[in-house]
C-alpha cells in the first residue's frame, strides 16, 4: 500500500513539475530592442497632465503589455474612457484622488493599486494639492482606449 501510495504522489506531483521546468526554446530577439530609456521617450503633456509611454508594441515589437506612467495635476481629471481590449492596473506613487468605475467612486491615496477590468468606464479625479503620480500597465501591447468625454477643471 506504502509502495502505491509514494508511486502515485510521484507521478501526479513530482514527474508534472519536473516536465515543466524544463527551459523551452526561445526567440529571443536582440536584448537591445528589449530595452526603453524613458529620457528619450516622448511625453504627451494635456491641459489635466501628461503622459509617457514605456512599453508597449509600438515601442517594442512583440510586447504582450502596455506600461507608462501619468501625473494628474491639482484640481484635474483625465477624460472618462474604457479600454475594449485589456484590462488596467493603476498604482499610485504620489498624491490623492477619487477613481471613478462606472459612475462608482473609490478613494486612492499613494501606495495603493486599482484593478480595472477591460470594458469599465473610469476616470482619475484630483483631489489633493499635489500632482498624482502613478504607474499603469495594461493587458495588452496594443491598449485600445474609447474616450466618452473631454476633461474639465473640477
Amino acid at each position: 500500500m506504502t509502495r502505491m501510495f509514494c508511486w502515485t504522489c510521484l507521478c501526479l506531483f513530482v514527474l508534472p513539475v519536473a516536465a515543466e521546468d524544463k527551459p523551452v526554446p526561445s526567440n529571443l530577439p536582440d536584448p537591445a530592442t528589449l530595452v526603453t530609456d524613458s529620457a528619450q521617450l516622448p511625453v504627451d503633456k494635456s491641459t489635466w497632465g501628461s503622459l509617457q509611454w514605456l512599453c508597449n508594441d509600438k515601442l517594442s515589437p512583440g510586447a504582450l503589455q502596455t506600461v507608462g506612467l501619468a501625473v494628474l495635476l491639482p484640481g484635474q481629471r483625465n477624460p472618462v474612457h474604457f479600454h475594449p481590449n485589456c484590462e488596467e492596473v493603476l498604482y499610485m506613487l504620489s498624491g490623492q484622488g477619487q477613481h471613478t468605475l462606472d459612475g462608482r467612486v473609490v478613494e486612492l491615496k499613494a501606495g495603493m493599486t486599482i484593478r480595472i477590468p477591460a470594458g469599465v468606464k473610469h476616470n482619475l479625479i484630483n483631489t489633493g494639492k499635489e500632482p498624482i503620480r502613478t504607474v499603469m500597465a495594461f493587458s495588452s501591447g496594443d491598449r485600445k482606449t474609447v474616450f466618452l468625454d473631454q476633461p474639465s477643471t473640477k
